[in-house]
């Protein structure tokens, strides 16, 4: 596993909050994200409103 952000792309995507949710644990997951990361990074993303959310995978994800 890298230390390196996973490519998560976004654009074009549908913008609904539990698709982009769904996006970024499959980027996790293919990334080989241990279970507790990604469990750790839906916990944070889902914490706030739809900007924190987008702010939680830019911090976490190399988004496009």
């Amino acid at each position: 596993m890298s230390d390196d952000k996973p490519k998560l792309r976004l654009v074009g995507a549908d913008g609904n909050a539990f698709s982009i949710l769904g996006q970024a644990k499959q980027a996790a997951k293919k990334a080989e994200w241990p279970q507790k990361k990604i469990d750790a990074f839906l916990h944070e993303a889902m914490s706030g409103n739809y900007d924190h959310l987008l702010q939680t995978c830019m911090k976490h994800f190399d988004v496009s």
